[in-house]
């Protein structure tokens, strides 16, 4: 992968982050450990689904139970 497409990935990172810390600080009926929660739920699922190649474990499974037929069929 080439250094500016790494590099926009991580500022749009940065951004979601930025903002989603923001909401959090700002917000008055914030849910700070439920955001906090999801947010490391959502990491692990992608980090899961980025290593069902190799580990071998279904792509629908690693998405939370989405049932794609053409992820499954790698």
């Amino acid at each position: 992968m080439s250094d500016q497409l790494i590099g926009g990935v991580v500022t749009v990172l940065t951004a979601i982050i930025g903002v989603a810390i923001i909401a959090v600080l700002v917000g008055s009926n914030a849910k700070t450990s439920q955001v906090i929660q999801s947010a490391g739920q959502a990491f692990g699922g992608a980090l899961t689904a980025a290593e069902a190649p190799v580990t071998g474990n279904s792509l629908a499974s690693s998405l939370g139970g989405v049932n794609i037929p053409a992820l499954n069929s790698y």
